[in-house]
């Protein structure tokens, strides 16, 4: 459908936008159409917004979903990495506002376990503007204002094979919609789908792992994957909506293989030595402030002090940050097939935090 009809957005407004009776869907061609218009400011930013919310709002069908994921695909730099597999975790664009992060060193523990391993996210993104993997690696002393290409050839490095890549750098046009939806306040239909843009991919194959909270978003999720193009992917039900699950009570992993059905597989941290009396570890109550209507963080600080716990877990200090990595760490090998059971996989972990190859990865 061409995007340069002056009544395109106007006639999809009329239609999305009249309450929760009357609302219709629209195409999966007409959702493509509206997300191009939005992505290449074509519209008004009252429009842009209308049609974010709205969708959202009366709630996204497949169809639409797969048609403003196909606006976003099209609009976004992806590349192969010098490596045949290639897992990409995505953690929330909104980061973090209760706990303290262990998913943006996972990639380099992976890498360490023989698996090439990029993150990627934003600076900030709302509703929770928490602390982001962004700005924790960036106070670790990593780089992460790499161009998609500089990412992904590090993935092909022997004694590196992590990165992050950042939005602004694979999809400049929709990471240019963060004060839109600042204003937005709610996510609207584009937080679900900007996880499965899949900016690099593997030789052979691409596998992705994120999280969710809410029951409904595996299925969604899995759509949309299997439509990106990804071989495998894993969706853990995580704390704060990450990749990290619970450490103290039963977890869940739904998951697909070989673009096929996906499935479910219940979890228990002790099951792979993990015995913690907290979920994951708290921010520190000095860097949260909570209002009648949002928790404010400051994230440079948050961004510290995951930093210095994370370092210290790759430097094989035992605690709750650790575990996290190992579990974590250990679904992931075991979705690949690269350990047979969760067991072995911890192990396997734990090795390479034991021995100092997670940091030593890191550091490259």
């Amino acid at each position: 459908m061409p995007t340069h009809n002056p009544d395109l957005m106007r006639s999809i407004l009329q239609r999305i936008a009249t309450g929760p009776e009357l609302s219709k869907d629209i195409s999966r061609e007409e959702a493509e159409a509206g997300m191009r218009l939005i992505l290449d400011g074509k519209v008004d930013p009252v429009q842009a917004g209308i049609f974010l919310i709205a969708l959202r709002m009366k709630r996204e069908t497949d169809e639409e979903n797969l048609g403003i994921l196909d606006a976003i695909l099209d609009a976004t730099g992806r590349v192969t990495a010098p490596a045949e597999e290639v897992v990409d975790i995505v953690d929330p664009y909104n980061g973090y506002n209760r706990t303290l992060p262990a998913a943006p060193f996972l990639p380099a523990v992976l890498s360490a376990c023989g698996v090439a391993t990029l993150s990627q996210g934003v600076e900030r993104m709302g509703p929770k503007f928490g602390v982001t993997h962004k700005q924790i690696l960036r106070a670790a002393g990593a780089d992460v204002d790499l161009s998609t290409q500089q990412a992904a050839d590090r993935l092909g490095k022997p004694a590196c094979g992590w990165s992050y890549v950042d939005q602004k750098a694979f999809c400049p046009k929709l990471y240019a919609l963060e004060p839109l939806r600042t204003l937005i306040v709610k996510r609207p239909a584009i937080t679900t789908i900007e996880v499965l843009t899949g900016p690099i991919c593997g030789q052979k194959k691409t596998h992705l792992v994120t999280g969710y909270v809410h029951k409904p978003y595996p299925r969604v999720y899995s759509m949309l994957a299997r439509h990106t193009g990804f071989d495998s992917a894993l969706f853990i039900r995580g704390v704060e909506g990450g990749v990290i699950p619970s450490l103290r009570q039963t977890g869940k992993v739904v998951h697909y293989h070989d673009k096929g059905e996906e499935q479910s597989t219940p979890l228990e941290p002790s099951e792979l030595g993990i015995e913690q009396t907290v979920r994951a570890v708290s921010l520190p109550e000095e860097f949260v402030e909570k209002t009648d209507s949002a928790i404010i963080v400051d994230t440079e600080n948050a961004a510290k002090a995951a930093a210095k716990v994370g370092l210290a877990a790759l430097e094989a200090q035992p605690g709750p940050i650790r575990d996290g990595l190992v579990y974590a760490g250990a679904i992931c090998l075991w979705h690949l097939g690269r350990q047979n059971n969760l067991s072995d996989a911890a192990t396997a972990v734990r090795k390479v935090l034991d021995n100092g190859e997670a940091l030593s990865r890191f550091k490259e």
